[in-house]
């Protein structure tokens, strides 16, 4: 529907919480976090790009991982923070549209790119003799623009599904930021099948991803059982380090998105670390994990410290 059909040209954010001391508290935790994770992030992707020796499919991937996170973080975050210093907090529909379009974008986007790590990491632990064959550079790129395109694809029809309700009455939003499970409570219309439509096209994708990667990773370990100690031991590492950010992804995601739209007490809670504290975490723990990362980075660190001192 046309903008101009709808009497609600803005909608008002109730925010995380209506207390001004947990306001503040949450304000400066969010920040410090933010100024300390995100220049890591940061770091992370200019030490892949800066390093030739951090060429391989898994290097390629893990800074396209750091580079949805940080796009992610920067969808939300910065407008929750500012949103702290007013006591009205208010998004333009136009404006939360977008933000709920790069959402899903950036979102799906980083789901389908855990989905193709995990196939990368199935081909080099399970058929090594085939990996560079397989995994080649193009095979990379044509996986990324997959990936995007498949995002561009979701979010399109989240939009859509989103601009032809009309909204003519209330336009208060129970969060600190625009999603569908808000959004569609404002409209002055039966909204039950738009729900269904909504539940299959993010909570029903969601899921099957899930699941998907879980199996996966249990297929490498049942592969590598028979494997010396060493084998056992970094497919072990690899796996532990996936399921970790597997879990913490898509398990917020499926609280949100894989139930009737009904609001419970934790929502935001979960929303905050969704959209705001595990994509800033993501890449870190990967690169924690990652000793040929890790050496990479304290060499730039080291070389950018000398050349200054210089």
């Amino acid at each position: 529907m046309e903008l101009e059909n709808n009497t609600v040209t803005e909608f008002i954010l109730l925010g995380l919480t209506q207390s001004q001391e947990i306001q503040l508290l949450v304000f400066v935790l969010i920040f410090s976090f933010y100024m300390i994770i995100l220049p890591g992030n940061l770091l992370i992707i200019i030490t892949i790009r800066s390093d030739s020796a951090l060429t391989a499919p898994l290097y390629f991937f893990l800074g396209n991982l750091a580079f949805l996170d940080v796009s992610y973080s920067f969808i939300v975050a910065p407008k929750m923070l500012v949103d702290f210093l007013y006591e009205k907090k208010t998004i333009s529909y136009q404006g939360c549209i977008t933000q709920l379009f790069f959402l899903h974008l950036v979102g799906i986007g980083e789901m389908f790119l855990l989905v193709v790590m995990a196939f990368d990491r199935y081909i080099a632990i399970c058929q090594p003799l085939r990996y560079a064959a397989i995994m080649n550079h193009q095979v990379c790129y044509v996986l990324l623009l997959a990936l995007w395109v498949g995002g561009f694809a979701h979010s399109i029809v989240q939009v859509a599904l989103i601009v032809c309700l009309p909204f003519c009455g209330p336009n208060q939003l129970d969060n600190f930021f625009c999603d569908v499970p808000q959004i569609i409570k404002l409209a002055c219309t039966d909204t039950f099948v738009v729900e269904l439509l909504m539940v299959s096209n993010s909570g029903l994708l969601t899921l099957l991803c899930f699941l998907g990667l879980l199996t996966s990773y249990a297929v490498i370990l049942f592969r590598v059982r028979g494997s010396s100690s060493e084998g056992k031991r970094k497919a072990l590492s690899t796996c532990t380090t996936h399921v970790i950010i597997v879990f913490l992804m898509f398990g917020p995601a499926i609280f949100i998105y894989t139930r009737p739209f009904r609001s419970f007490p934790a929502d935001k809670v979960v929303a905050l670390f969704h959209t705001v504290i595990f994509p800033l975490l993501n890449p870190v723990i990967y690169t924690l994990r990652n000793h040929e990362v890790k050496a990479s980075m304290r060499k730039l660190v080291n070389k950018q410290f000398i050349c200054g001192v210089e």
